[in-house]
């Protein structure tokens, strides 16, 4: 039985991945954000693609004390023989609510200029966009930092560099027409976050919906590491995750809820 795929395959003096020899035109030669597009794209990013494809997952790559980061360090707490558990559970932190907005973003984008692709006008669609998503219900992706007001410091950064690289384009256009409107609806400045940012800049790069959050994903492991490592030079009994747990046994109380007799 044949198992045919064109990612990778192993002979005795050569490994090929992608169709390209791994120690002759890999190795030394692209980036690891690079080989993240290999596997998206199938092939080697330009210059331009991979200055703005590692510029997008360095934006993420760090997000302090979140749920993902102390999620790895609690892990580690109980199972410092397994660092790839910590990163692991650090990476099942990655949701909606910290970087998997950023598929949705495109998603929201691809999706409005598939049914709209005849309509030049990004007002119009961003129009259509808010008042569909606000008749079902639905929030609108991208939108709001907890710190970051009004404006995320890495969202210009990035549309300015998608913009020097060539990658300004439709969907960009349509993200910052959707904040206009939306803030205009507000009355106020709501903050267009790197979710949102990244969401436009992928979708202009040509990168499906689907694998937006992926880059996400992979650019939060190689954060985590940072904060394993810190658990690992505060030593045992020093660090974050051991002074939360502290914390947790010291101020929880027992209450014991016996169940009422009916009657």
């Amino acid at each position: 039985m044949e198992f045919p795929t064109r990612i990778g395959v192993s002979e005795p003096d050569k490994i090929l991945v992608h169709g390209y020899d791994l120690t002759e035109e890999l190795i030394g030669e692209i980036t690891l954000a690079d080989m993240a597009f290999l596997g998206a794209a199938h092939r080697k990013p330009t210059i331009y693609e991979s200055k703005m494809l590692n510029a997008c997952m360095v934006a993420i790559c760090e997000h302090g004390f979140t749920p993902s980061s102390i999620s790895a360090r609690l892990t580690y707490l109980g199972a410092p023989e397994a660092v790839q558990a910590a990163v692991a559970a650090g990476l099942l932190g990655a949701g909606s609510v910290y970087l998997g907005a950023m598929e949705d973003v495109a998603h929201m984008l691809q999706e409005a200029w598939k049914r709209h692709p005849g309509e030049a006008d990004a007002a119009l669609v961003a129009k259509r966009i808010i008042e569909e998503r606000e008749e079902k219900g639905w929030q609108l992706p991208g939108f709001g930092h907890p710190i970051h007001r009004p404006v995320d410091p890495r969202t210009p950064k990035l549309f300015s560099l998608a913009e020097e690289l060539g990658f300004f384009g439709k969907h960009i256009d349509l993200m910052q027409e959707i904040h206009r409107q939306f803030c205009a609806k507000k009355g106020k400045t709501i903050t267009l976050n790197v979710a949102g940012a990244i969401g436009a800049v992928l979708s202009d790069m040509g990168l499906h919906a689907g694998v937006v959050k992926s880059f996400a994903v992979a650019a939060r492991a190689v954060g985590l590491i940072g904060h394993i490592v810190e658990e690992i030079e505060a030593g045992r009994k020093e660090c974050m995750a051991q002074k939360l747990y502290d914390c947790v046994e010291s101020n929880t109380r027992y209450t014991n809820h016996k169940p009422q007799p009916s009657k």
